[in-house]
């Protein structure tokens, strides 16, 4: 059984930094790929970004230069470096991963697994 917990979510000012941590479980994820989605409120969810089996990473554009997605596949675990939050940064960030090796990207419905989700809130 897939399990993807997320975890260092929390209460920033703007202009901080914060970083997310996705463990992930219940399978080999080496060939999977590993994506962050939030959901602000009242807004749909949108996939920010996510690395590939082969390591190559994909970012909204929102957040390029700003967020920067790695994995530890020793670990199994997939972070986001948040840097420069701003407001329109508070939401629900999902881990997601993908199995199926669907496209786009950066589509969420591309996703088969999901977290519980970590609230991220940036106060300006």
């Amino acid at each position: 059984q897939v399990q993807l917990v997320e975890s260092g979510g929390g209460l920033v000012q703007a202009g901080d930094s914060l970083r997310l941590a996705c463990a992930a479980s219940g399978r080999n994820f080496r060939e999977a790929r590993m994506g962050w989605v939030r959901q602000a409120p009242g807004k749909e969810r949108e996939v920010v970004a996510c690395v590939l089996s082969g390591g190559s990473t994909s970012y909204g554009g929102l957040v390029k230069g700003r967020f920067t997605i790695s994995r530890d596949l020793a670990k199994n675990t997939v972070y986001l470096q948040m840097s420069s939050l701003s407001s329109e940064d508070t939401a629900v960030y999902y881990c997601a991963v993908d199995f199926s090796r669907r496209f786009p990207v950066d589509t969420p419905g591309n996703y088969d697994y999901w977290g519980q989700g970590t609230q991220v809130t940036v106060s300006s």
